[in-house]
C-alpha cells in the first residue's frame, strides 16, 4: 500500500461518511426478518445482564471492606462488560437504535410506522432477555453464595430511589451518551478503538449513576424478585420514564443534531 493511500485510510471519517454508514446499517435492520431481529435483541438482553452479574459480585466482595465511594467506583467499572458483549458481538440494543433507526426516517428512506415497529421488536427482545437473566441472577447466585441478596436490593434502590423527574433527566443524558457511542463506534476504524469508546462512555453512565432503560430494567426486576419493599409500580414507573428519556436523548441530541450537520451533495 503506498503512503498516499495509507494516509487517506488513516483519516478520520467525515460527518457524511458516518451518516451514510449509519443509514445503510439502519436500512439493513429495517429489512431484516422480524424473528431474527427479535432473537438478536433477546440475546442482547441476556448478554448485557453480565454487567449486573459482575457488579453484584463486586458489591458482595467489597461491601464493608471499602468506603461507599470506592465501592461505587468499583461497581461502576464493571458496568461496561455487558455493553462490550452486546456491541462488539453485534446484538441489537434498544438504546443504540434510538439514534440509529431515526436516521432513515429523517432521510425519508422509511416511515415513522416502521420506526416504531423496529423499536418495539428490539425493546421487547431486550426486556424479555433481561427478565430471564434477572430471574437467574436473583434465584441462582444467592443460593450458591456468589452474590448476596443485599447486592440486588442495593442496585435496585440506587436506580429507583430518585424522584421521577430526575430519572427522566438522567435518562435523557444516558440516551444522549448511548447515541454518541453509536456515532463514535461507527467512526472508529479498529476493534481496540471501539472497545475504548464503549468502556469510556458506559463507565461514564455507570459512575454518573445515569439511568439506562435496559440494564436498569434488570437491576430493578432482580430487586423486585428479592426485596419486598420494591413493587411492580416501582418497576413500571422507572421503566416507562427511562425508556422515554433514553429515546429523547438519543433521537434529539444525537440523531437530529448530527443529521443536521449533513452537507448537501
Amino acid at each position: 500500500m503506498d503512503d498516499t493511500k495509507k494516509e487517506i485510510l488513516d483519516q478520520p471519517k467525515g460527518v457524511n461518511a458516518i451518516l451514510d454508514e449509519q443509514i445503510a446499517t439502519a436500512i439493513y435492520e429495517y429489512k431484516r426478518n422480524n424473528k431474527r431481529l427479535f432473537i438478536s435483541a433477546l440475546s442482547a438482553g441476556l448478554e448485557i445482564g453480565f454487567s449486573i452479574f459482575l457488579m453484584g459480585i463486586l458489591f458482595t466482595l467489597f461491601q464493608g471492606q471499602v468506603s461507599k465511594e470506592i465501592l461505587h467506583v468499583l461497581i461502576s467499572l464493571a458496568y461496561p462488560i455487558g455493553f462490550i458483549f452486546v456491541i462488539i458481538g453485534r446484538s441489537e440494543l434498544f438504546t443504540e437504535h434510538t439514534t440509529l433507526a431515526i436516521l432513515p426516517v429523517l432521510n425519508k428512506r422509511t416511515s415513522v410506522r416502521s420506526l416504531f415497529t423496529l423499536w418495539g421488536i428490539i425493546l421487547a427482545g431486550n426486556l424479555i432477555g433481561g427478565y430471564i437473566f434477572a430471574t437467574l441472577l436473583a434465584y441462582f447466585t444467592p443460593a450458591i453464595g456468589i452474590i448476596s441478596t443485599d447486592a440486588f436490593a442495593h442496585l435496585a434502590h440506587k436506580v429507583i430511589d430518585i424522584p421521577l423527574p430526575m430519572i427522566l433527566v438522567s435518562s435523557v443524558i444516558a440516551g444522549w451518551l448511548m447515541g454518541l457511542l453509536s456515532w463514535l463506534v461507527a467512526s472508529a476504524q479498529e476493534t481496540i478503538s471501539r472497545l475504548f469508546m464503549i468502556i469510556l462512555v458506559t463507565a461514564t453512565i455507570g459512575i454518573g449513576g445515569l439511568h439506562h432503560s435496559i440494564i436498569g430494567s434488570i437491576e430493578v426486576f432482580a430487586g423486585l424478585l428479592i426485596d419486598p419493599t420494591i413493587n411492580v409500580k416501582d418497576y413500571l414507573s422507572f421503566e416507562i420514564i427511562a425508556i422515554l428519556g433514553n429515546v429523547l436523548g438519543g433521537v434529539f441530541f444525537v440523531g437530529i443534531l448530527k443529521y443536521g450537520q449533513r452537507r448537501p451533495r
